[in-house]
């Protein structure tokens, strides 16, 4: 299987990026999840400080969201199970200046452009017998969102959490969320740790296959 796990860093300059608060903590718990019933894993992360002692899974570590989409690419095909749950960067800058830049007006004003969406991506590309799930992070209407995520992307499943619930979303070592999956069915879990909640995702997944 193939997961991914963490932020993305676009780079403005030498020093600075655009970023998110992702620790990878959800990312990781679910890998283990799943390694530890004896599956191979692939875990493509992002910048995060954790982890993981188990054999079975084959980190890579990337930092920019096209860093991220290309090794996604190299183990699509061969995965039979894929869970995205990066927190992929949706813009990086147009122009990644050499050189540090110097403070020196009031205002500065950076053009970005879209990233690659991996997601959408993947789910245009999924072959027939193949799982594709997903994360959405919301701070309004979720179930709305995350069920049109599902849909434009073509999932299997999407995995929604919430900044409205506390304790759940980045940073936290525990998360809540609501799995919907493409037949609209809508599953609603309680606060729970991030390892409680890699075993939900997992058992949700072995529903669709």
């Amino acid at each position: 299987m193939l997961v991914t796990a963490g932020p993305t860093f676009e780079k403005i300059d030498p020093v600075r990026f655009i970023g998110n608060f992702s620790t990878g903590k959800m990312g990781f718990a679910i890998a283990e999840a799943f390694a530890e019933l004896g599956a191979k894993v692939t875990l493509v992360c992002g910048p995060v400080s954790l982890q993981t002692e188990l054999k079975n899974i084959t980190r890579i570590d990337v930092i920019s969201a096209d860093e991220m989409f290309h090794a996604c690419l190299q183990y699509y095909d061969t995965s039979d199970i894929c869970v995205m749950a990066a927190a992929v960067a949706d813009y990086k800058p147009v122009h990644q200046e050499l050189q540090k830049i110097k403070k020196s007006e009031n205002t500065m004003t950076l053009e970005l452009e879209k990233t690659q969406d991996i997601l959408y991506y993947l789910g245009k590309n999924k072959k027939p017998g193949q799982i594709l799930a997903g994360f959405a992070l919301e701070t309004i209407n979720g179930i709305e969102f995350a069920s049109e995520k599902l849909s434009k992307k073509n999932l299997d499943l999407i995995i929604l959490n919430t900044l409205e619930d506390e304790g759940a979303g980045f940073q936290y070592d525990t998360n809540k969320i609501n799995i919907i999956d493409k037949f609209g069915n809508i599953f609603i879990y309680k606060l729970k740790s991030k390892k409680e909640v890699a075993q939900d995702i997992l058992k949700s997944i072995a529903l669709q296959i």
